[in-house]
């Protein structure tokens, strides 16, 4: 059966004022295609949906739609008529017993709103928040039976559970076509089979998601000259991240697995744990935060109850938890800023916090970005002697030389953000809090800050919907499932997904990095490493024999295919062996064994 075309572009090109935007570019969207799209801030990735949704002209080139598709657009405006509600944007004028006898309305509604009772649907679209307007205009398009979607930043206010639901819905309607632009990263990998990075006015095209994507700019810089070095130098540490997560990330995006390994072996890990913990031990002590028995009521309602919480030197700690549970609390009761209720904080004190919260600072709208920056700190200390002047942490996170001269006033709310947290930074923090740190940033500027966070030599603790940022820059998790509990999460973001949806508990949270195993643990340690030591041996020895027998079968074609099917599951096999034993011998050398 033919595949049914929705939209082409021919030699499109669009700019404003004197910078284009879009330069000559041609593709097509097929049915049932979905497409990330990745780029810069400001560099042309909003222009493209809205041309193809006819929202605006192209300067030149033709943008043709095949007859009958139908196309729906979230873009960054939510708006709606006036004393409109959330019933007359979403449902329009079907009655109730059309709506709530149709299937697909009622698991949109409970995955995007955790329901659908007259109060929700009676609310005024005026008064909602800008996270709450998002939803409805979502939950707008994901009913409204459109061929195609092109979504710019849907998981924006979606919390981490709200965008694996999100995935898990697109990913399921199978002749739905998505194009869709987004800085979450783990969203890209689960829905994407394609992705296009628009970068100088071009439009490049990668099979796959955004794993698929760092991949294949990788192989393209092996195998070519590459002259931003600095970019090249991300996409390495891109790598080592993949190289650290399980291997199926690579096997599951459209990339050739053998290659993938070839490319991600010889990368050393992200950062090296040992040197930053020893650092981070110098620099805090044994005491960074301790929570005795402690609870935080905010409100008259009861968040936290008689938890204990020991935070260590070196901790990276990643807070996850539904909407309201009080993460933020959380956080603000380990900086003082909220007293609790009962029980008590103990702070270390060599303990120096820097804060990125939600709400932004206010700063002086003459100030240059580069002169608010040097106003904390001229340099940055890294540790191990190393140092960054201000004009260099402002390039790292997205200021170049030009707009390092742009006043504070003329930022975007993005941009602000982004200063934001370079000031924090200069002001060299043992310990570093951030709540919800990448938003409006691109992904460019969060794998840099990614690759900041890498050498920051300190206690962190992170709050984020964004899942790919978080399972990148932090080691353990913690949970609010919004019944009191603070929870320890060894299965990570999983486990907490998994929690969710069956209401099964997991154990309190009553220690972090930091604290010693006991002897039997340690013992149980041992075991496992020597285990794993033999498994990668024998891996070592069928590798070997594999090779071999694929130089035996180099003229016969079908047992040739054989041999390297086997030998590449083989090899990803090792490589998970790796990463278990690097993780055992790292909790025994992090408890003194």
């Amino acid at each position: 059966m033919a595949i049914k075309n929705l939209l082409n572009l021919e030699s499109v090109s669009k700019a404003f004022d004197i910078r284009p935007l879009l330069a000559g570019v041609s593709l097509g969207i097929n049915e049932s295609q979905r497409i990330g799209i990745v780029g810069r801030n400001g560099g042309g990735k909003s222009t493209l949906l809205n041309v193809m949704a006819g929202l605006e002209p192209a300067d030149s080139g033709r943008v043709s739609v095949a007859g009958g598709v139908t196309i729906g657009i979230l873009n960054q405006v939510d708006s709606a008529t006036a004393g409109a509600s959330v019933r007359d944007v979403v449902l329009g004028d079907l009655h109730s017993h059309q709506w709530a006898s149709d299937a697909n309305v009622r698991e949109v509604l409970t995955g995007l709103f955790g329901g659908f009772d007259d109060h929700l649907l009676d609310r005024q679209f005026s008064t909602l928040s800008g996270g709450e307007r998002r939803r409805v205009n979502l939950a707008k398009l994901l009913v409204g039976g459109f061929d195609l979607l092109l979504l710019d930043e849907p998981t924006n206010h979606l919390d981490v559970e709200g965008v694996a639901w999100l995935a898990r819905y697109i990913t399921s309607q199978t002749k739905l076509s998505v194009v869709v632009i987004t800085h979450d990263r783990w969203f890209l990998d689960e829905v994407s089979e394609e992705t296009w990075e628009v970068v100088d006015g071009k439009v490049l095209t990668y099979d796959g998601g955004y794993s698929a994507y760092v991949l294949s700019k990788a192989e393209r810089a092996r195998q070519i000259s590459v002259e931003d070095q600095k970019r090249n130098m991300l996409i390495r540490k891109e790598l080592a991240w993949l190289r650290r997560g399980a291997p199926a990330r690579t096997a599951k995006p459209k990339f050739r697995i053998e290659a993938a390994n070839t490319l991600i072996a010889n990368e050393p890990p992200p950062r090296n744990e040992s040197e930053l913990l020893n650092f981070a031990a110098n620099r805090l002590g044994n005491t960074v935060y301790e929570l005795h028995q402690a609870s935080i009521e905010i409100g008259g309602k009861k968040l936290l109850e008689g938890a204990y919480w020991n935070i260590g030197p070196g901790a990276r700690i990643g807070i996850v938890g539904v909407n309201g549970s009080g993460k933020t609390s959380l956080i603000r009761t380990l900086l003082g800023q909220i007293k609790p209720s009962a029980g008590k904080v103990v702070t270390g004190v060599t303990v120096k916090p820097a804060f990125l919260s939600q709400h932004l600072e206010e700063l002086n709208p003459a100030w240059r970005v580069l002169e608010a920056v040097e106003k904390v700190a001229n340099h940055v200390q890294l540790g191990n002697g190393r140092e960054m002047s201000a004009s260099q942490l402002c390039e790292k996170l997205g200021f170049n030389t030009d707009s390092q001269w742009t006043p504070v006033g003329d930022l975007s709310g993005g941009e602000r953000r982004r200063l934001q947290l370079t000031r924090l930074l200069m002001d060299s923090p043992n310990v570093l809090l951030l709540d919800e740190p990448t938003n409006d940033f691109d992904v460019e500027t969060l794998t840099a800050l990614e690759d900041l966070l890498d050498s920051f030599g300190g206690t962190l603790l992170v709050i984020s919907h964004d899942r790919y940022f978080l399972e990148r820059v932090c080691d353990t998790f913690v949970g609010l499932l919004g019944d009191g509990e603070l929870r320890d999460l060894p299965g990570g973001i999983d486990q907490y997904l998994q929690l969710r949806a069956t209401g099964v508990k997991a154990p309190v949270a009553t220690k972090q990095t930091g604290t010693k195993a006991s002897i039997l643990e340690i013992k149980a340690l041992k075991k496992e490493v020597a285990r794993l030591e033999r498994a990668m041996q024998k891996a070592d020895e069928k590798i070997l024999q594999l090779e071999n027998a694929q130089a035996s079968a180099a003229f016969d074609h079908s047992k040739l295919a054989e041999v390297m099917k086997e030998l590449s599951e083989v090899n990803v096999e090792k490589v998970e062996l790796e990463e278990a034993w690097l993780h055992a011998s790292h909790q025994l050398e992090e408890n003194g064994n």
